[in-house]
Parts: C-alpha cells; structure tokens; sequence
C-alpha cells in the first residue's frame, strides 16, 4: 500500500501527497454553516493535521459560507511548499441554508476569484467542478469556463465531483480531469439518495478513475453507512484494535491505490485516530472477507 498519491502524474505540474488528506467542511457550524462551535480548536486541528504530515486539505468557499477558507488562511498562512488545497465550485448556498447550483460561466469564474481571495493564492492547484444534478447548464459550457480558467493560470488542474460514469467520460473528453471527489466508503459504494440530491458513489467511476490514473477523494466516507455495514467490519476493528471507523479509512487505502480518502472532523482527538488508521495493515484475508 503506497503512503502517496499522485495527482495528474502525466502533467507538467504534478503533485504528490500524502495518502490521508483532511476534508474542512465538518469545521464549520450546524448544518454546515456559520463559524465553528471551537474557533481554537479548528484553528489547532489544522495546524495539527499538517504537523502531522496531512499535505492535502480539501475545502469550498461554500462552506460557511466562506468559513473553511478563512480558517484555513489563518491557521497555515504562509503555506508551506508540499500543500495542496483543494477547493470546490458549481455550488451556492441561500439564507435558508439551501444548497443550489452555481455553474454558469460568470459563476464559476466568481467562485474562483473568491477563493484566490479567501485563501490568498495566485492560483488553487486543484478545483473540482461539482456537479448538480442535470440542470440547464451543460457540462461542455461549465468546463469549458474551468478550463479557460486553467489557460489562465487561476487553477493548475480541474477535477470532477458528485459525478457518474458518463458524465465522468463526457469530461474526459473535453480535456485532461485530475482527480474524482464521489461519496465513497465500505458501507456506501453506489449512488444514494441525500439532501443535497443524487449523489453518485464511488464504485461507478473506480475502475475508470483506475485506468486513467486520477485519484478518487471520496467525501462523506465516515458519515453514511457504518451504523448499517454489519458485524464484518466491527470484526475486523476488533481483531486490530482499532474503531470501525479507522478500519473504514484502512479498507478505503487498500482498495485501491488511486483513493484519497479526506476524512473530516471537528475533533482534534478524532483527527488524531483517523490518522492512524494509515498505520493499519489489512491482510488479503481481511479485504476478502470485506469484500
């Protein structure tokens, strides 16, 4: 099991990181908005992440909204030289805390430019293009304003999100996708109905994230499913001592060497335990019994 990962490793510009990233959003208040509960805490939960050795944090302007950015920026700015961060756009929030698309054109290049601003960047290494659902805006205009952008040298490599098979092989078409961020985990690995609408899983799109070698972030990977995924996986948590959801994470890194998981917490001792999941070993007997 590779310890990294690397990101559009065909490109001129390809960026290696460490197989936990951390995901920001659950830094945020209730419902994902507002500031956080423990402003110290999530600052510290930050700069503890990248102490130890998480090179990856994923974010959105639209968490908060604009909250994750910001915390980001206070707690590591001046960001080291191995970080990448990776942000999110196609996606707004309303007053009643609604989450509705934000992909024209002109929207996506006001997201980019809000983040460049909120983080304090010239440019964001990774931007994943969410998808919401088939609205009025085809794919071929959203990422066609992510790639003009790209030309521009505001983002270094664009990504998909909450996408399917096809849609994923509609990008691939239109231009080089550096990375999948789909809800992913042991106990969740098809498409499921949330919230936020029909958000496609993981298992779709691996092998083809697999042959074109573009890391697969899975996001929700500690939140749907565990309650329900049976007594296998509490076997196993128990035979390596370890929680259910570190066995989660380790079977996410030894499914396949392209997945990135980016488990989130506002727990600086649950950012601790889920990093240690790194250190657990399945054997082949494990996964297959896993499978």
């Amino acid at each position: 099991m590779s310890a990294t990962i690397t990101i559009a490793p065909t490109s001129a510009y390809p960026l290696t990181v460490n197989r936990l990233g951390y995901g920001t959003m659950r830094l945020t208040g209730p419902e994902i908005w507002g500031e956080p509960a423990n402003r110290p805490e999530a600052l510290q939960i930050l700069r503890t992440a990248v102490e130890l050795g998480v090179n990856f944090i994923d974010t959105a302007d639209y968490y908060g909204e604009d909250v994750t950015n910001r915390l980001i920026r206070e707690a590591l700015y001046p960001y080291s030289s191995d970080l990448v961060i990776c942000t999110k756009v196609g996606a707004t929030r309303r007053p009643d805390k609604s989450w509705v698309p934000f992909n024209r054109p002109e929207n996506l290049r006001q997201s980019i430019e809000n983040n460049l601003r909120t983080l304090g960047q010239e440019q964001v290494q990774l931007v994943h293009l969410r998808l919401m659902g088939q609205g009025p805006v085809p794919l071929e205009e959203q990422l066609g304003a992510m790639f003009d952008m790209q030309r521009e040298g505001k983002i270094l490599h664009v990504g998909l999100s909450n996408v399917t098979r096809e849609q994923l092989e509609a990008g691939l078409a239109l231009g080089p996708i550096a990375t999948v961020e789909n809800m992913y985990s042991y106990a969740q690995r098809t498409s499921v109905f949330s919230a936020h609408g029909d958000n496609p899983g993981g298992e779709e799109v691996l092998d083809l994230c697999e042959q074109h070698q573009i890391p697969l972030i899975p996001f929700f990977s500690l939140i749907h499913g565990l309650p329900k995924a049976g007594n296998k996986i509490a076997e196993i948590a128990q035979k390596h001592n370890a929680t259910e959801a570190q066995i989660n994470l380790a079977w996410l890194l030894h499914r396949s060497p392209v997945i990135l998981p980016i488990p989130g917490t506002s727990s600086l001792a649950h950012l601790r335990e889920n990093l240690q999941a790194a250190d657990i070993k399945l054997s082949e007997e494990d996964m297959a019994y896993l499978a």
